[in-house]
């Protein structure tokens, strides 16, 4: 296995590969990373795909690429700089993606068949990235997957300090739904579908549980026993939060994630938010 981009999640999904006896290499632009990597007994190229790179045979090879897009413009540079270095033929490559893709769909249930509509640049980038595989594995006859994941939440990865700072969230009638998928899970789903996706095919990766963005805040604000945070409507949202929230806030949409159940077979370990939190804080609300 070759993890291109190898930060939290691409450590978990290394560390269930290496248990299961998989050899596990990866890309990372980092001196550190690199280190700390080879400290896992993890085998690492050190690499800045903002950049061309050497070649890398990928011959037999099975290919996860995680690694994020760039922060600015709508092209995905750091796909077309690995595409151009591969030589040989992956057993499969699979991209994690984003249900940002979607777009806005007015909080409608979502499959896979939906076309894809980014009004973000950085959903942009993720289709543009989709687009560039899809060209390569049909020009190389390679199998391919892509993964199409909602926002994913573990036990450091919640927003406690915006909590702690009693930033503002949307009023819960004016919020839009969001979708999350726990690391854990991801991690499990990740191999899952490097093993059993059908070839060329998407898969939408969420709970399948969606919820308000507020809701979710709130949530996490009781289980962390934080007071809730402060509730305003979209007009005040509008000159008091950041122009990267408010992107989110104009976009909503419920995923739902039957063809990935349906192919994998297996129960998420963290089902809904509420199972995942009760994990991070060990503890029930009543």
């Amino acid at each position: 296995m070759l993890i291109i981009g190898c930060g939290d999640i691409g450590r978990r999904i290394a560390h269930i590969a290496q248990r299961k006896g998989e050899s596990v290499r990866a890309l990372v632009r980092t001196a550190q990373s690199r280190s700390e990597l080879q400290n896992l007994k993890i085998d690492v190229i050190q690499a800045d795909l903002d950049d061309e790179i050497e070649a890398l045979d990928v011959d037999d090879v099975r290919i996860v690429y995680l690694a994020p897009p760039p922060r600015k413009g709508t092209h995905e540079i750091r796909m077309k700089h690995l595409l151009k270095a591969l030589t040989g033929n992956p057993e499969t490559f699979l991209y994690l993606s984003t249900t940002g893709v979607y777009g806005d769909c007015n909080g409608q249930w979502v499959d896979e068949s939906r076309p894809a509509a980014p009004r973000a640049d950085r959903a942009m980038r993720r289709l543009d990235a989709e687009q560039q595989l899809i060209s390569a594995a049909a020009r190389h006859g390679w199998r391919y997957v892509i993964m199409r994941v909602a926002g994913i939440y573990g036990a450091r990865r919640l927003p406690l300090q915006r909590i702690k700072e009693r930033q503002p969230v949307l009023r819960a009638d004016q919020a839009p739904f969001t979708n999350r998928i726990h690391e854990d899970d991801l991690a499990e789903i990740t191999l899952g579908l490097l093993e059993k996706g059908g070839s060329g095919e998407i898969y939408n990766v969420t709970d399948g549980h969606p919820g308000t963005m507020s809701d979710y805040f709130m949530t996490v604000a009781r289980y962390a026993g934080l007071p809730e945070p402060p509730e305003i409507d979209m007009r005040q949202a509008e000159s008091e939060m950041s122009a990267g929230m408010m992107s989110y806030l104009r976009e909503s949409r419920r995923i739902s994630n039957r063809k990935m159940v349906d192919l994998l077979g297996e129960k998420l370990r963290y089902a809904t938010l509420e199972d995942g939190l009760k994990a991070i804080f060990g503890r029930r609300l009543e």
